[in-house]
């Protein structure tokens, strides 16, 4: 099935089955080795790790690097998406972003300093024979509806509960 057909039977699907409009997300991680991590989501493997100057072994992204490559290829998915169901041509999408983080934050040097980004900043390039008017359009839609840069721009309740286990001692 074609994007444009998926995009518009799935509206049609909600707009008429609110019950079907919730979709539930997981991912499940488990620290392996120092600061690396191996996560599942659905059918994929990802490590996580820390650069050396954080005291990882670069074996992967890192988590605020994720961050990063959430929200830009949710804006690509988000362009092509809203491109194809639109009419608007869109031969090409890519993001780059950069974002700053002051590690005094992380590593508890001072406290009025936030942990995550200060900021995020970056470019969207289309490559499209639309009009300017249009494509900046296309941007107002895309920003109202990409989901990483819903959730990375209004605060939302996250609830993370501790479970503990009892280590065995050493004998």
């Amino acid at each position: 099935m074609a994007l444009r057909d998926v995009i518009l039977a799935t509206q049609a699907d909600l707009r008429a089955n609110a019950d079907h409009a919730i979709a539930t997300f997981s991912a499940d991680s488990r620290q392996v080795e120092g600061l690396r991590s191996e996560t599942k989501i659905r059918q994929f493997s990802l490590t996580v790790d820390e650069p050396p100057m954080l005291g990882g072994t670069d074996a992967g992204p890192n988590p605020v690097e994720l961050v990063l490559a959430a929200l830009a290829t949710c804006q690509e998915i988000t362009y092509r998406a809203y491109a194809t169901a639109l009419g608007i041509p869109l031969e090409s999408v890519s993001v780059r972003l950069e974002g700053l983080l002051d590690l005094r934050g992380f590593f508890a040097v001072k406290d009025d300093v936030r942990a995550g980004f200060s900021e995020v900043r970056g470019v969207v390039n289309l490559k499209s024979s639309a009009p300017a008017a249009e494509l900046a359009k296309l941007k107002e839609v895309v920003d109202a509806h990409c989901p990483v840069l819903d959730i990375l721009r209004a605060p939302l309740p996250v609830d993370i509960q501790l479970e503990t286990e009892r280590a065995l001692q050493p004998a």
